[in-house]
């Protein structure tokens, strides 16, 4: 049996047109009764073929306006963001003495903030993607206000702008944050692409433009702001560089002016609106058109934005008149709805947000998902799982039926993925339970669907539901809460005081603490301190009984917020909360309590630290207030002396005499003796006052020492006036092995003298030169001249170390008998080193010689210390 689907009609009373394979024949579970969708699809529009529009209210708004939308700026922040109107612009009729006001709500409708405009003529308003709201002034001031209407600060766009004057303004956004474009008087245009970071860009002039342009609009392609700009039947496209004229393709004949432009979400695509009542769509580049529409009204919209839902193949644009409101795409009809009043049309991701005086409703292509479900007499695998869980909860036994017809064509997972998805989608909460019920119904029949898409959308839900409540504002469709992540909600929570709400979204969603719960206590934290009308204590107290050690929460950044309030107390108070040294010190010396920052820095043992404050104390304060703090302190005084070693001798020298520490002192002319005089004189002289200061700190032995240091240098200069070469800063040894070397022995005899040079310590001198020189000849009358004080077993091994062995056995035999087996051993002779060894019959010796014996060569003196070994043990 073929049975045809009925047709319906929408509000506007045309006849619907049949989807695709509406007449089909149905099997016998298809021909059981389907209720109707009809009063929930009663608001669904169809244009083209392939696509629904709907229109929904989102509130009831009850801001209580005194003047229509049309007297007032108005600015709307996408995603769900909030309202600014400044009433009583700057309108000829209107008396001068009246002061506009400023007034921002919620999307709702709920104030947020007010203040009466003290400042020049406004331009234009807008809302940067950080939700700060931008008021463009007439000479190019623009003021940066807060969601609650504080003033946060303010910049200029240039002498240019404030001398020719703004005739128009646009906020737009893009990657780089949020952008500012002015038309000046002189028909030219300057911009800065992030408000952010301040970089004013003078556009190029267009050739013959003599006047206010008819529209123009922003587009950012390629990471690069361009203008957009119609002049009569001409479009010109300003980039940094160059103004060229561009054409959109297939453009119908006879415009004589384009009267309104607007620029997707997405900068993606561009629609114009002509004097001819055509309205073109095409891409942004102006390279491809995707549709023309003849709406047959000449008359310029009030605002015309784009209607378009992400990855969707259908494009649409909204366009407002006065009382009409028109949906336009690629399709010869268009949805038209009445405006009863004065209305503001704001894009969205995914839609368009209308509000009125009186509403604030959202028109929006409808999902895949949720037409696939809900569309008239639609068999889609989700269509059938809801009407399968509806009849379960009648106790019906069409419910086994709905699902075994499922089941047969394995679509029970498609199913229950349309159902989450379509919940999504939808506004009303009943509606979303009643999908997410079905859904749930279909897992019980499923053995291995992963629950994670499930659970995540009614956590997605419940999130979206608290903020789209009347007392929060924030509207948030699904997607735009996909696309605006839930740390920019959180942050936008943060933004609207709503700490609670926010704590509770992170507790149930689960957020790392540092991301989530720390971070809005400490926003909450910053914001109390700015409550004046509370004592600094129990501000202090109500912030540490609420945060104590919460992870991940700096009470620095909380007291440098109360210190940049002018609340210097309390900033110290909630320092001594911070557990970091680092940063507290920071800001104590920024809040001028320079003594403090140092006790904490020592307190911390970061010498880094400690050095930090010192330096800055050292800039503030005098140098005896200096001086006497660093005496407080032993530490800081201890590690300031080691900076002034490497840094600042003199303030070495004043810190010494200060504290009359006359052996620091000493020992600081000494090192200024060697590092600063290259004068003889001056180093003596240098020497002297060490030696003085010495004497002062009863140092008896560094006096001295440094009184034979400068006799030293004395009789160095001397010898180098009258030998030449170099002796001066030689040591006492090496004086005396250089006059060896030089043949002037008798001069380091008597060097030696008068230093008291120990014989032992003179002839080991002696020795090592004569050897390094090879002087062999002198090396043996030397060795001859008396006794040898030191031994001849020195001889042996000097002249061993010059590879020497023919002297060293000289000296062999002169070796007393304790040491005569080591010297034997030295010039190899180990048959003798093992009869003298034998001789003295020391075990000890016998070990060292049996150890030297090497091969067949020494076989036979082994061979004899083993025998003597063994009659020694016989006895």
């Amino acid at each position: 049996m073929a049975v045809a689907t009925a047709s319906t009609r929408d509000p506007a009373g045309r006849k619907r047109k049949c989807r695709p394979g509406a007449w089909r024949t149905l099997s016998a579970a298809q021909l059981m009764p389907v209720p109707a969708m009809d009063c929930y699809t009663a608001n669904w529009n169809p244009l083209g073929d392939f696509a629904f529009y709907r229109k929904y209210e989102l509130y009831s708004m009850d801001w209580d306006l005194k003047e229509e939308l049309r007297d007032c700026l108005v600015a709307a922040a996408p995603y769900g963001g909030p309202i600014a109107l400044l009433r009583h612009p700057w309108r000829k009729e209107k008396a001068a003495s009246v002061r506009p006001v400023l007034e921002i709500y919620s999307a709702s409708g709920m104030p947020l903030g007010s203040l009466l405009w003290k400042s020049g003529p406004v331009v234009s308003l807008g809302w940067s993607a950080e939700e700060e709201l931008l008021c463009v002034q007439e000479d190019g001031a623009v003021l940066v206000y807060g969601l609650h209407g504080d003033f946060r600060r303010h910049f200029s766009m240039g002498n240019e702008v404030l001398q020719n004057r703004v005739l128009d303004a646009r906020v737009f956004h893009n990657e780089f944050g949020s952008g500012v474009a002015i038309l000046t008087g002189a028909h030219r245009f300057t911009l800065s692409a992030n408000v952010g970071d301040l970089k004013l860009r003078r556009m190029p002039e267009v050739p013959g433009l003599q006047s206010v342009p008819s529209c123009w609009t922003m587009l950012c392609q390629d990471r690069v702001a361009h203008v957009l700009l119609a002049v009569g039947p001409d479009l010109y496209l300003l980039d940094h560089a160059s103004c060229s004229a561009v054409t959109p393709p297939g453009l119908a004949p006879g415009v004589g002016s384009f009267l309104q432009m607007a620029v997707s979400f997405t900068y993606r695509h561009l629609a114009l609106f002509t004097d001819t009542g055509h309205i073109w769509m095409g891409t942004a580049s102006l390279k491809e058109k995707l549709c023309e529409f003849n709406c047959n009204i000449r008359a310029p919209p009030k605002q015309m934005v784009w209607c378009s839902r992400p990855r969707s193949k259908e494009k649409a644009v909204v366009v407002a008149w006065e009382r009409r409101l028109m949906v336009v795409g690629d399709a010869p009809e268009s949805i038209q709805f009445v405006l009863d009043e004065d209305s503001y049309l704001v894009p969205e991701l995914d839609g368009v947000r209308i509000f009125s005086r009186s509403t604030h409703e959202f028109l929006h292509e409808v999902p895949v998902a949720s037409e696939e479900i809900f569309k008239i007499a639609s068999m889609a695998p989700g269509a059938l799982l809801l009407e399968a869980q509806k009849e379960y909860e009648k106790e019906s036994q069409k419910a086994d039926e709905y699902l075994r017809e499922i089941q047969e064509l394995d679509q029970l997972p498609q199913a229950v993925q349309q159902c989450i998805e379509a919940a999504g989608h939808e506004h009303r909460p009943d509606m979303q339970k009643s999908l997410l019920r079905a859904a749930s119904f279909g897992k019980c029949f499923l053995e291995r669907f992963p629950p994670h898409s499930f659970v995540r959308m009614c956590q997605d839900l419940r999130v979206l539901n608290a903020v789209r409540d009347y007392h929060i504002g924030i509207p948030l469709t699904y997607s735009q809460y996909k696309q605006l992540t839930i740390q920019v909600l959180l942050d936008r929570l943060v933004l609207r005081r709503l700490y609670p709400l926010a704590i509770q979204i992170c507790e149930y969603l689960r957020l790392p603490e540092v991301q989530g719960v720390s971070r809005i206590l400490a926003h909450w934290a910053c914001y109390k301190v700015q409550q004046k009308d509370v004592s600094d204590e129990d501000v202090a107290r109500a912030i540490n009984q609420k945060l104590g050690d919460t992870p991940g929460v700096s009470y620095s950044d909380i007291a440098a917020r109360a210190y940049g309030c002018g609340r210097t107390e309390l900033a110290i108070k909630l320092l001594e909360y911070e557990p970091r040294s680092g940063e507290q010190v920071p800001l104590l010396l920024k809040m001028k309590r320079s003594k403090l920052a140092l006790s904490k820095a020592i307190e911390s043992g970061d010498t880094d630290l400690v050095f930090t404050v010192l330096l800055h104390l050292k800039n503030e304060l005098n140098r005896g207030d200096f001086f006497m703090t660093l005496r407080n302190q032993p530490m800081a005084l201890s590690l300031y002396r080691q900076f002034c070693k490497h840094q600042e001798l003199e303030t070495l020298k004043d810190l010494y005499n200060q504290d009359d520490n006359h052996q620091e002192l000493g020992s600081f002319h000494i090192r200024a003796s060697y590092a600063a005089e290259e004068r003889i004189e001056g180093r003596v002289a240098a020497l002297q006052t060490a030696a003085d200061a010495f004497y002062k700190a009863r140092n008896e032995f560094a006096a001295k020492a440094t009184e034979e240091q400068m006799r030293l240098l004395r009789l160095q200069r001397r010898l180098e006036d009258e030998l030449g070469g170099h002796f001066l800063d030689m040591s006492l040894h090496d004086t005396v092995t250089t006059l060896i070397l030089g043949g002037h022995n008798k001069r380091a005899e008597q060097l030696a003298r008068d230093f008291r040079i120990p014989d032992k310590r003179l002839w080991w001198l002696k020795l090592t030169a004569l050897a390094d020189m090879e002087d062999w000849e002198e090396l043996e009358k030397f060795s001859k001249s008396k006794k040898s004080p030191i031994g001849y077993l020195p001889f042996v091994e000097i002249c061993m170390k010059q590879h020497n062995k023919y002297e060293a056995k000289k000296y062999a035999s002169r070796v007393g008998p304790e040491q005569k087996v080591k010297a034997l051993l030295l010039v190899g002779d180990v048959s003798q080193a093992a009869d003298v060894a034998i001789e003295h019959r020391n075990e000890a010796e016998l070990s060292l010689v049996l150890s030297h014996c090497t091969g067949a060569t020494d076989g036979a003196t082994a061979d004899k210390i083993q025998r003597a070994r063994a009659q020694a043990q016989k006895k």
